[in-house]
């Protein structure tokens, strides 16, 4: 019973730091029109940079602290980044340009790639294979519910407050929850496992990494679905408010769509041990890029349909990345276990590299309808579905062979 017990903690506990992520990003979401106001710039596609950039720096920041806690051990630069986050939030708060504002969205995002990073790598470090992928599930199922509030409570925030307060709360939230890792997370990189730093740390961990090829392309597959949901996430204020006029119910709808994602996380969390992450992840890249290939073919070079017919399209879309999320990212991490903190680090930091110039070129298509999020959605998804049958079919004739010699 105390290791159940335990285990909801731990669980807890990681899903808390890695939602201080997401409720620096939903939270805001409401606050966008208030912002450009305040730093001189109300264009909706120029504001969608407050959310691409704070990814920019996720991208940084996992290059960065990942290896150092290989080195100096997870806690320590757990602290580090938690410090980088509130003074960032701090140049957000006093920001009277939106160029400002971007470089504390930056520093955000560095400093919030530590709970992010490090995360994967606690979990790395005391799980794997299958149980790791469920772990990763239940983590996110747990962290998903910060998206369905986070909407709702900057509007709420906002309507009694103001925009500087949303930062407030984020930087309340972030130092309750490193006080509680503080008192109740063990150090789970051991002594012996500790990597001495030295500065060919990034070159011996990528030459690590390289080797590894199944790792290095479900990290590239990762980052194309990251991509095209960054997209999702930068204009969706666009869409429903701007595109639809849903005015103050936006965060309804947005945590509606968020509860799908929650629902089927939770469920490749049962699922993952008895079918196995890899018939999981491509079962649902199937199913994402058909679902937006259908709404492309329906919609195409058309107004936009009913909200009546475009959320449930965005709910069964957003169902299957549940199951792709986790299992791409323990697929990726699984041949790497023995450098977990600059595995988790470099993975990181390709998905994002790959996933930031997709959601930036494909954003600056959503001007007057929905279709763009979908065509991306069809392009990513099917690239990655290509490329997943491609090593599929690649590892069961490499099996084949072995078996016939």
């Amino acid at each position: 019973m105390q290791d159940k017990k335990n285990q909801f903690e731990f669980i807890a506990l990681m899903a808390s730091l890695m939602s201080i992520v997401s409720l620096s990003i939903d939270a805001l979401l409401p606050a966008f029109p208030s912002i450009g106001i305040a730093v001189g710039n109300e264009n909706s596609r120029d504001l969608q940079s407050l959310v691409t950039m704070i990814f920019l720096g996720f991208g940084i920041g996992q290059l960065i602290l990942g290896p150092l806690s290989d080195s100096f051990g997870r806690k320590p630069l757990m602290y580090i980044g938690f410090g980088i986050f509130i003074i960032a939030s701090l140049i957000c708060v006093s920001a009277t340009s939106l160029e400002v504002m971007l470089i504390g969205r930056v520093l955000q995002g560095i400093g919030l790639s530590a709970p992010r990073t490090i995360c994967i790598s606690i979990i790395r470090d005391s799980h794997k294979g299958n149980y790791m992928a469920r772990m990763m599930s239940f983590v996110t199922a747990f962290f998903i519910l910060i998206p369905v509030i986070a909407p709702a409570l900057g509007q709420f925030i906002l309507n009694y407050f103001n925009w500087e307060s949303i930062f407030f709360t984020q930087l309340f939230f972030a130092i309750v929850v490193s006080i509680w890792f503080w008192k109740r997370q063990p150090e789970t990189l051991h002594p012996e496992f500790k990597i001495p730093f030295n500065k060919h740390v990034f070159i011996n961990g990528f030459s690590e990494l390289i080797r590894y090829k199944e790792a290095m392309i479900f990290t590239v597959l990762s980052g194309f679905i990251t991509g095209s949901f960054m997209v999702y996430l930068s204009s969706a204020h666009h869409v429903f408010i701007d595109q639809y006029e849903v005015g103050e119910n936006f965060p309804y709808v947005f945590a509606g769509l968020a509860i799908s994602i929650g629902i089927s996380t939770l469920l490749n969390g049962t699922l993952v041990v008895r079918f196995g992450m890899r018939r999981l992840a491509l079962v649902s890249l199937a199913a994402f890029s058909l679902i937006s290939t259908i709404y492309v073919g329906l919609f195409w070079n058309t107004p936009n349909p009913s909200l009546y017919v475009l959320v449930p399209f965005l709910a069964a879309q957003f169902f299957t990345l549940g199951f792709l999320f986790g299992n791409l990212r323990a697929i990726a991490m699984e041949p790497i276990g023995h450098i977990a903190g600059i595995g988790a680090a470099l993975t990181g930091f390709v998905s994002t590299i790959v996933a930031i110039p997709i959601a930036t070129f494909i954003g600056g298509f959503m001007t007057d309808t929905a279709l763009p999020l979908f065509v991306g959605f069809s392009i990513c998804g099917s690239v990655g579905l290509i490329t997943f049958l491609y090593l599929k079919r690649h590892r069961l004739y490499r099996k084949f062979s072995l078996k016939r010699s």
